[in-house]
């Protein structure tokens, strides 16, 4: 079940305290917000044809998480097609994926982010492939692994900085978190949505991505109500914000808290309402 449009449910509290951006890092490539305003859409008569497959292209990500990793892609909205059905971009789509690292795959990113504590994020730079083929079909996706290098900050900084025995490795997909493609018809929530992820005692927050202009955010974050399972998490699950509006200029929030309300998709699962308060590895998509 998905979150949206709760302005009238009491699901939340000012009073309480939940989530505090701690700080931001900017990541100025693929900058979502600068996209124009999109105009009236012009929608085609008929059953549209099964639209073709991207060509290989090279997808960077964001990787968060210390006991379990996770990649986010970057993502970008550009202009339209002819008809205005759909963005042009090949990184028109919010994509985040559980990572299955071998034992010396995670012993090398263990050690280097011990090594360096100051080192806000990591990114990785895979090789060329086909997006959607790590997320379809829902069930069964025709891809779940690529050749990759783990970076330690932004794989574009020059110099950069390969984690050493990351560099051309084999990396695995153990699932897939979200895979979802922009609709140039859709509209965002009023207020700020949030995905909700992790696995054994982390937990992360990231940003429900829609139209332009928009941002792309993750946020760590520590369940200090009843806490959701492994399980739970493996369905939809989603917090709103309703005290805060959907992001029009910057990424907001920095030092502010909140509390959310908090919903599982899984069938006759009641809401219930989770306090996070966050440890922000927050960025803004570009």
């Amino acid at each position: 079940m998905r979150l949206r449009g709760h302005a009238s449910e009491e699901c939340f509290s000012t009073k309480g305290h939940l989530m505090s951006f701690a700080r931001d890092w900017r990541m100025n490539r693929r900058y979502v917000l600068q996209t124009t305003a999109l105009a009236a859409l012009a929608l085609g008569v008929g059953a549209p044809a099964a639209a073709a497959e991207d060509q290989p292209n090279t997808h960077n990500m964001l990787v968060f998480g210390d006991q379990t990793v996770f990649f986010s892609h970057l993502p970008m909205f550009d202009g339209l097609n002819k008809k205005r059905t759909d963005f042009t971009s090949p990184h028109r789509f919010q994509v985040i994926l559980q990572a299955e690292l071998t034992s010396e795959q995670m012993a090398a990113y263990a050690k280097d982010r011990q090594a360096n504590p100051g080192t806000q994020f990591y990114t990785i730079g895979p090789e060329e492939f086909v997006l959607t083929r790590l997320f379809e079909p829902k069930a069964a996706p025709q891809k779940s692994d690529f050749t990759a290098t783990i970076f330690r900050g932004h794989l574009e900084a020059q110099p950069n900085h390969p984690v050493p025995g990351l560099e051309n490795v084999k990396v695995k997909i153990a699932r897939v978190v979200h895979g979802r493609k922009f609709d140039p018809k859709a509209r965002k929530p009023a207020t700020l949505e949030y995905l909700v992820l992790g696995r054994g005692p982390e937990r992360f927050l990231a940003h429900a991505i829609f139209s332009p202009p928009d941002f792309d955010h993750v946020v760590k974050a520590n369940i200090l109500g009843p806490d959701l399972t492994d399980r739970d998490l493996e369905q939809d699950v989603r917090v709103t914000i309703p005290g805060a509006r959907t992001w029009r200029g910057s990424a907001s929030g920095k030092g502010r808290r909140w509390t959310a309300c908090c919903a599982s998709a899984r069938a006759r699962r009641p809401r219930r309402r989770s306090k996070l308060e966050s440890e922000s590895i927050s960025r803004r998509a570009s």
